[in-house]
């Protein structure tokens, strides 16, 4: 068996993974159509009627969630808390010496450089 039969084979049961999934949304599609045909036109209309209300009442809750996580962010004690301490040295990069903040008189001065100092 050669790397390119795997490679087909794994295509192969992708594509008919794919076509199985459509089926099975194309048959859900013809139950909901049908169950919606059997209904009356008030069942239809309260069936919707109820659905915008349990819709309103998860925006609802969602959004007392979002504020709550907002107010809790703004707050700052679960940022603090989950953090290191940032002033704490023990990166080896910390503990080097600067090499620019002394070898500044060491840099030479070129007068092309000068026009952009006035």
């Amino acid at each position: 068996m050669s790397v390119m039969d795997i490679i087909r084979k794994m295509g192969e049961r992708k594509k008919a993974t794919k076509e199985k999934f459509k089926e099975a949304q194309e048959n859900m599609k013809i139950e909901k159509m049908l169950e919606e045909r059997q209904k009356s036109s008030n069942q239809r209309e309260l069936e919707k009627y109820m659905k915008n209300q349990r819709e309103l009442q998860i925006k609802n809750e969602l959004d007392k969630i979002h504020k709550k996580q907002n107010h809790e962010n703004w707050k700052g004690d679960n940022i603090l808390k989950s953090q290191t301490n940032i002033l704490k040295n023990d990166r080896p990069i910390l503990k080097e010496k600067n090499i620019f903040l002394d070898n500044k008189s060491n840099i030479p001065f070129i007068k092309s450089q000068a026009m952009f100092f006035k």
